[in-house]
């Protein structure tokens, strides 16, 4: 595939990504927690507890995915990020540093953004938690590249071995 051609699409899941991430963030509080408490809900149903106690652990387990859709979406994002940066002749470091930066500024806006939607407010915590995501997605990319390498030396070796 061109590299040009990989590029298009890895923008076009950026921006996909992107406006998915805003679409979230421009949710009110009703919203957002209707969404977070249907998935809680459907967890807690699958386990054998008393009403009082479901009640409370719905909760919890809100939160909780609350947080893992946060981390997934912004994973998301890095590997995005570190894919498309990748296509670019660029050091290594500059290809992390160039996604990582482009995301965290992306958690940062972000979050402030959610400071003007009716019920919702910025965390610091939830720019942490968005930035190990990132950095997971970019770790994700480095991974299947220098496997990718390995394959591509062992081939050549076989082709002088062979050839």
């Amino acid at each position: 595939m061109k590299v040009n051609t990989i590029r298009i699409v890895l923008l076009f899941l950026l921006l996909a990504n992107f406006s998915i991430i805003f679409m979230f963030s421009n949710q009110n509080s009703e919203e957002s927690g209707n969404i977070s408490s249907k998935i809680a809900r459907m967890v807690e149903q699958k386990t054998e507890k008393a009403i009082e106690e479901k009640e409370e652990s719905v909760g919890r387990t809100e939160k909780v995915i609350r947080k893992i859709a946060h981390f997934s979406i912004y994973t998301s994002l890095g590997f995005l990020l570190m894919a498309f940066v990748s296509t670019y002749a660029l050091t290594q470091r500059k290809r992390i540093l160039v996604s990582l930066s482009i995301g965290v500024l992306y958690a940062i806006s972000d979050e402030i953004h959610q400071i003007f939607v009716p019920g919702r407010a910025s965390q610091i915590t939830d720019v942490m938690l968005d930035s190990m995501g990132i950095l997971f997605g970019i770790l994700v990319v480095l991974m299947i590249l220098k496997i990718k390498q390995k394959i591509k030396n062992k081939n050549n070796k076989l082709v002088e071995k062979h050839g």
